[in-house]
């Protein structure tokens, strides 16, 4: 059905929704965007819950090489417009009336960090690593911004939010990103640990619930998402910028992030 996922429903009417692109390290594509976007718009009625997962070594690594060469060549309306769909890709994710749970593994990274902080629940494995790497790159994590200080806290946040530093799954729980770290060969058993709750709930008050904390949390409305899409706009015609994403993309370092 899907290009870049797999998609697998239980008997107890759970899903799971694997990103899948290990080639890619699971980056976040356009087609991947559209996909993942597409998917929590689909979720039917009765999900008990989601579970977001990547194939392969690594959860996400952020954003697309491709991507983000034709940003490189593309007019300010143009960025403003590939930035906006990711920005309802994330919204779409963490509106989605099922709880959203999140398997981490191998490592998460710039957009995929945003990606953990859009589930309710966010399970990782020990050695898995994150980090927001935008401003290694002359970037700001502007779109997923919203998701990351809602859910860390603004204290929180700025301790890893502007220095594209990598850290462990233990600081990842720290901070909120994730639960608990597990070992890696329990991280399955872990994730079912947060299922199952869910299987003795009522999915319509279940829902209902999570609207009701989304709207009483820190405000993310699209005043906010717009504010953010412009400052990445901004950012993107900075000559730091111009020289970040030139060097990474040339730097074959960079490309295994």
């Amino acid at each position: 059905m899907y290009e870049t996922l797999t998609i697998h429903r239980d008997d107890r009417d759970v899903q799971y929704v694997a990103m899948n692109r290990p080639a890619k390290r699971n980056a976040l594509s356009a087609q991947m965007i559209a996909d993942l976007t597409d998917m929590a718009k689909s979720v039917p009625t009765g999900t008990r819950a989601v579970v977001l997962s990547g194939e392969g070594s690594v959860f996400c690594a952020g954003g697309d090489l491709d991507w983000m060469q034709d940003q490189i060549n593309a007019d300010r309306a143009t960025r403003m417009a590939e930035a906006r769909k990711l920005a309802m890709m994330l919204d779409a994710l963490n509106t989605l009336p099922a709880p959203l749970i999140g398997r981490i593994h191998g490592g998460a990274f710039g957009g995929g960090v945003g990606m953990a902080c859009v589930c309710d629940v966010a399970v990782a494995a020990t050695d898995c690593k994150f980090g927001l790497t935008e401003t290694r790159l002359g970037l700001i994590p502007a779109t997923i911004g919203p998701y990351v200080l809602a859910r860390l806290g603004e204290g929180n946040a700025r301790r890893v939010f502007m220095s594209a530093r990598v850290f462990g799954a233990t600081e990842a729980a720290t901070l909120g990103i994730c639960t608990r770290p597990v070992d890696a060969d329990a991280l399955d058993a872990a994730v079912e640990c947060e299922v199952a709750p869910y299987l003795k709930t009522y999915p319509q008050a279940v829902a209902r619930a999570k609207t009701l904390a989304r709207s009483i949390g820190p405000r993310i409305d699209s005043a906010v998402i717009d504010a953010c899409i412009e400052a990445l706009a901004d950012t993107w015609e900075t000559e730091a910028a111009a020289e970040g994403i030139a060097e990474f993309l040339s730097n074959s370092e960079g490309r295994a992030r």
